[in-house]
């Protein structure tokens, strides 16, 4: 009977992540088709798991591989169930919609930002905001009258004051039971829904980021593949590991695979878009069924592989953390993300030697350091140039991102109210916290600067990720009697961005 219930799970868990390329992107399991075999019956009504899962995000109908343990016998196992759906004659793989909802905060308008944050988290959990709207209402506005809908209060896709309170102590009790937060893998670009107090542990995992348990009984890994054989790639998953596949599906530009990898219950979610495959695998201890069952509902719903929307992004705190910075004066005086230098037991400018954090300002969250005897840098000069809505950021990823290299980047970005920058596209971010942002003319307008991962009624009312202009970089300079770079026309200014390396204990 316990098999029974663990299988009814996992198919229910493929039916909501693994059935159709909207979930990929912000669609919850209770809006996305279910995907029948090709000799489907009539759907019947999954029996209830043992956890309470959000009733969006239950599913409609349970596909026929559900059947597989029921009709074992003792002399004989049913073969796992591979489904590959047939695709529309209009998709292709990786045409894929990325999250495209860049209102979303017009039905939240007059909301401080911090509650903004908590009710997106609390519709993200029951699996009310969908990714899109309906009869032309943002994604957030059908969002608040999914939600109105499912407690049959009254739609008018406006919160009372009852309602966003609600709302607010739901996510706050998503934050106290599991640590729930929404955030950007800086290692993959994916935007992902994470039980915090139950994998507390995130450390560099080939291509993405591991999350874990102390014990190691619950995990998340995301990844990243550039250039891959969608179908084979899908194959290797099922074959991966001695894994014993109870249920896969392959449609179009997304995936899922699920079953026994020795002890724990894996499942593994992935989508292709422009050749790139990103997704994420989850392993659980069986005995833990009731207690993730419902945090992989949300995870499900909060998914988006592609995401366009900005999110707070995961802090990692690795032993060795990479970051960017901008040569301010010839002598050797470097300003960058408070981020980078946090805890560190030694600081490095990469080509140029070993710094030492002379003055930060946690207000506006910058950190000038200062590398003795160093010679013939190039400073930047920071005019007072226009703010502009259209940035270059300019920065150094990752070595994990380009191979063990240090080559310049560049993400396209736009700034947006309270100096909050978004980024153009779905992009990997980790090594650009402190990245010059720059304007058409290449002139710097001011720094990337991260916050930590929050997406809760407790966390900061400010921007996940934000400019700190170059005006509040003059102030601090010159309150740390650090002078000022004379303008040089015609001077690279990609020349005076340095890789910052911070070694922990």
């Amino acid at each position: 009977m316990r098999r029974r219930s663990i299988v009814a799970l996992v198919v229910s868990f493929a039916v909501l992540v693994g059935a159709a390329p909207a979930l990929a992107q912000d669609g919850p399991p209770g809006a996305m088709p279910v995907i029948a075999p090709m000799d489907a019956k009539p759907a019947v009504k999954p029996a209830a798991p043992k956890a309470t899962l959000p009733k969006a995000a239950m599913p409609r109908a349970r596909p026929a591989a559900a059947k597989n343990d029921a009709a074992q016998s003792p002399k004989k196992a049913a073969a796992p169930k591979t489904k590959i759906a047939k695709t529309d004659a209009t998709t292709k793989p990786g045409a894929g919609k990325a999250d495209t909802d860049k209102n979303a905060n017009n039905a939240l308008a007059g909301i401080p930002r911090d509650e903004q944050l908590a009710i997106q988290s609390a519709l993200l959990w029951a699996g009310d905001y969908t990714g899109t709207g309906e009869s032309g209402d943002d994604a957030m506005l059908t969002a608040v009258k999914n939600f109105q809908k499912r407690k049959k209060y009254k739609i008018t896709g406006t919160l009372t004051d009852a309602e966003r309170a609600e709302l607010v102590a739901a996510a706050k009790s998503h934050d106290d039971q599991v640590g729930w937060r929404v955030v950007i893998d800086p290692a993959t670009g994916i935007r992902i829904g994470l039980p915090t107090k139950m994998v507390p542990h995130a450390r560099p995992d080939g291509s993405g980021t591991r999350w874990s348990s102390t014990h190691g009984d619950v995990q998340v890994a995301t990844f990243r593949i550039k250039n891959a054989n969608f179908a084979k790639l899908f194959e290797d998953e099922k074959k991966k590991l001695s894994r014993s596949v109870e249920y896969s599906v392959l449609r179009g530009d997304t995936f899922f695979v699920s079953g026994l990898q020795g002890l724990k219950k894996f499942s593994v979610r992935a989508q292709i878009r422009d050749g790139e495959v990103r997704g994420f695998t989850m392993l659980f201890d069986q005995m833990m069924e009731t207690i993730v069952s419902p945090v992989m509902v949300a995870m499900a719903s909060a998914f988006a592989p592609f995401p366009a929307r900005s999110a707070p992004i995961a802090a990692l705190a690795r032993q060795v953390e990479y970051g960017t910075g901008l040569i301010v004066s010839p002598r050797g005086d470097i300003v960058t993300d408070r981020r980078n230098t946090q805890s560190c037991q030694v600081i490095v400018a990469a080509g140029i030697g070993d710094a030492e954090q002379i003055a930060e300002d946690k207000d506006n969250g910058i950190a000038l350091l200062r590398v003795y005897g160093a010679r013939g840098l190039k400073a930047v000069s920071l005019p007072q140039a226009p703010k502009e809505s259209a940035l270059t950021l300019a920065g150094i990823p990752d070595p994990q991102e380009q191979d063990g290299g240090m080559k310049l980047a560049e993400i396209k970005a736009r700034l947006i109210g309270d100096n909050a920058i978004e980024l153009r596209d779905s992009v990997p971010v980790a090594g650009f916290s402190g990245a010059a942002a720059l304007d058409d003319q290449g002139r710097v307008l001011g720094i990337m600067e991260t916050r930590n991962m929050v997406l809760a009624s407790t966390g900061p009312a400010v921007p996940p990720v934000r400019l700190v202009s170059a005006d509040t970089i003059r102030d601090f300079l010159a309150r740390n009697k650090v002078p000022l770079a004379a303008p040089m026309p015609g001077a690279d200014v990609k020349a005076s961005i340095v890789r910052v390396i911070c070694v922990r204990k």
